[in-house]
């Protein structure tokens, strides 16, 4: 239940974006232009927030990015890490999954990197309070979606 206080303060939302930013590489683009700016938002104030939290990753790893546009003009936003598919492919060395998942096999993964990704999604906000198993079985179904197998040790 909600208090009077946080009820008075909340500011009205205008919109809900979502984006996908290279890490540390924010800049007004093509990409970002359009979104930001059909809400009146601050371009460079993101992109200088966005690239100071971003800087420990490496760069042009793509951040999934929401973006909460308030009608004051004013803004928030939370990064998210990469995708468990980007993590896998990036894992494994492969360019995309396999054409027929469950058929033909297109990379192995050992179990010990399933877990690492798992520790990195892990500090993802929606992520943070899901215990470890159940994150490392999900990253285990998206490899198995991409036609990766998932082994003991790697040979």
């Amino acid at each position: 239940m909600s208090t009077v206080k946080e009820i008075l303060t909340r500011r009205p939302v205008m919109a809900t974006i979502r984006v996908t930013v290279p890490a540390g590489a924010a800049k007004p683009s093509q990409q970002l232009s359009p979104a930001l700016g059909q809400y009146r938002l601050n371009m460079m104030a993101f992109c200088k927030d966005f690239n100071a939290r971003t800087q420990k990753f490496k760069p042009d790893t793509p951040m999934a990015v929401t973006i909460t546009a308030f009608k004051d003009n004013t803004f928030e936003f939370t990064v998210k890490s990469p995708s468990v598919s980007w993590y896998l492919k990036k894992a494994t060395g492969v360019e995309s999954g396999s054409s027929r998942p469950g058929h033909v096999v297109a990379s192995k993964l050992s179990v010990r990197h399933v877990y690492e990704i798992a520790k990195v999604k892990q500090s993802d906000p929606y992520c943070q309070y899901m215990p470890l198993e159940s994150i490392c079985k999900s990253v285990i179904g998206t490899a198995n979606s991409m036609g990766i197998k998932i082994v003991k040790d790697l040979d």
